[in-house]
């Protein structure tokens, strides 16, 4: 087995949106679990629209939306009767920009399936049934020797581990996992059967009384499966019951109308406690940590295993360049000073949603409802405050204070208008026209892929667009001219061409302005799309100094017959 590139710790979601990452770049990556066989877990409930989106680029989304289906209505209870009936959904819709307005309901096992599936295209399988015990410096600091249970020692030139809230390769960092358990706040979970056509399967039943809660929500795909969560039972000094099928057909028979022996099997039983805590730092040397293994949160609008999702979205194109030899070390600096703050955003939101849906249902109609806001699609998380969005000179320095993420609401038109993203935020998306073909696409597709994007706008971003295409075609970044409806496209360059025709794309982009009257005399816009799909850089056609010296910072120096790139390692980062 030749040296492997990155060690994936731990084959739940996060891992394996990493690993199938990496594949598709050509990294040689392993990927280890120490379960024994793939769990049947349905634990979150589904991806939301900002991981749909990162599905979609890794080409399973279509397979996510069949397997799974859309988010229920909710239907609330008080003394066992319907009391109100909520549609958190019900004025979300898709727009030009944000084609996913919502998350998907799919169990976490199915979800799983699907990416090892995908994983396995690149001819990469987990291995399972192995536990890393030890983590050790290789030689020279340029690899890290990882050991297994079984007692074998592998090398690895990263390792990330992205192995659950009890992280063995945190410990074994001595990484903190800052925070609290609120013992008192205590919730018994499984997967459960009911009785064929106990319950109406296009909602989610929310039973909320004084005295405790059931929530039933049908599993998609299976016929009579449900997640099951509900208050504890407790005993005589109120000390909440470890959960039983029978303990759980008790609950049922007190809250529901439904009888116990409805319940006709109960299984992958936990007790769920609310814990909000946070890893010190995501990584050390050449070792990190990413998904539940860096950050949990309470479960209010379901944001953990999304979260840990972008973290690995955030992390393999990084490691990817760095690996290819484009990058210098520092890049990977940035994966922490990005990922962090969302982080503690999250732990902070989460904390938030939860309190306010503890006292919506208090009042009969409160719901589960109360939990999901426009933040919880992910669609309004950024890095404005990152070194990758700012200049050399403005590197943050110990002590700054970092500006806010933008929220989802940043995303709503104001006056009328959008304005347009900054540096670091989410790139939108937009219909328009394979300017070749004539077949409809849309912006995220032109992205879709391991690289970055370059998109030009305006007939003076053809110049900028060409020496970009000659430097760094060969070096995982593609150029995209995006043509207005009336402009002449008589002269195609080697870039890809699409043409917006109804303007959603300049609309999106803010780069209406940059011809003033729209008629596509002016210099134009150059927007550089980090493979994430977060902005680079957005700048005049004729700034070619910006756009050179970013593509710099993530792909090294300009490609030329005279030699390899010169490496750019000035990114403000501690040298590696």
């Amino acid at each position: 087995m030749g040296m492997t590139d990155v060690l994936v710790v731990g084959a739940g979601p996060t891992g394996l949106v990493l690993a199938c990452d990496l594949a598709r770049r050509g990294a040689a990556v392993r990927i280890v679990d120490r379960s024994p066989a793939p769990p049947r877990t349905s634990r979150a409930k589904g991806p939301n629209a900002r991981s749909l989106e990162i599905l979609d680029d890794l080409g399973v989304a279509e397979e996510v939306l069949a397997a799974g289906s859309a988010p229920l209505p909710m239907l609330k209870y008080r003394d066992r009767l319907p009391v109100a009936e909520t549609d958190p959904w019900a004025d979300s819709s898709p727009s030009p920009d944000a084609p996913y307005d919502r998350g998907r309901l799919i169990a976490q096992w199915r979800l799983e399936e699907i990416l090892r599936d995908r994983l396995a295209r690149y001819g990469v399988r987990v291995e399972l049934g192995r536990e890393v015990t030890g983590l050790g410096e290789g030689p020279g600091g340029r690899n890290v020797d990882v050991t297994f249970a079984e007692g074998r020692t592998e090398r690895a030139r990263y390792v990330v581990g992205c192995d659950g809230a009890h992280s063995s390769v945190r410990k074994l960092l001595g990484i903190g996992f800052e925070g609290a358990t609120a013992e008192d706040q205590v919730m018994v979970c499984g997967d459960v059967d009911l009785a064929d056509g106990a319950l109406d399967r296009t909602r989610w039943h929310q039973w909320f009384d004084e005295d405790g809660a059931v929530m039933l929500c049908p599993i998609p795909g299976t016929r009579t499966g449900w997640w099951f969560q509900a208050g504890p039972e407790r005993d005589g000094r109120s000390r909440p019951l470890a959960p039983t099928a029978d303990g759980f057909r008790r609950l049922l028979a007190r809250h529901t109308a439904l009888p116990g022996r409805a319940l006709t099997r109960a299984e992958l039983l936990s007790t769920y406690r609310v814990n909000v805590r946070m890893a010190d730092r995501f990584h050390a040397g050449r070792v990190f940590l990413a998904g539940d293994a860096a950050h949990v949160h309470a479960v209010a609008g379901g944001l953990g295993m999304n979260t840990g999702i972008q973290d690995a979205f955030n992390l393999g194109w990084k490691l990817g360049l760095v690996l290819a030899g484009h990058a210098g070390a520092e890049l990977l600096d940035t994966y922490e000073e990005e990922r962090l703050p969302v982080a503690a955003r999250t732990l902070d939101l989460t904390s938030e949603r939860l309190r306010a849906t503890l006292e919506a249902i208090r009042r009969p109609g409160g719901g589960l409802d109360a939990a999901i806001t426009p933040d919880t699609t992910g669609l309004g998380v950024g890095y404005r405050w990152s070194s990758l969005a700012r200049g050399l000179a403005e590197a943050p320095q110990a002590g700054d204070r970092l500006p806010d993420a933008p929220n989802a609401e940043d995303r709503v038109a104001r006056n009328g208008e959008r304005p347009a993203p900054q540096a670091g935020d989410r790139a939108p998306d937009a219909p328009c026209v394979d300017a070749v073909t004539g077949a409809r696409t849309r912006l995220h597709r032109v992205f879709a892929g391991p690289r970055t994007t370059v998109l030009g706008f305006g007939p003076g971003s053809a110049a900028v667009l060409r020496e970009v295409a000659a430097s760094y075609g060969d070096a995982g970044v593609r150029t995209c001219r995006v043509y207005a409806a009336h402009e002449d496209r008589a002269m195609f360059g080697p870039e890809a061409a699409v043409v917006d025709d109804e303007g959603h794309a300049a609309a999106a982009y803010g780069t209406e302005a940059s011809d003033g009257t729209g008629t596509g005399t002016g210099t134009g816009t150059v927007v550089i799309v980090r493979p994430d799909h977060h902005l680079g850089l957005s700048a005049p056609a004729d700034d070619t100094r910006s756009v050179r010296a970013y593509l710099r910072r993530l792909h090294g120096g300009p490609r030329s017959a005279e030699g390899p790139a010169d490496r750019f390692s000035g990114i403000g980062g501690r040298h590696r």
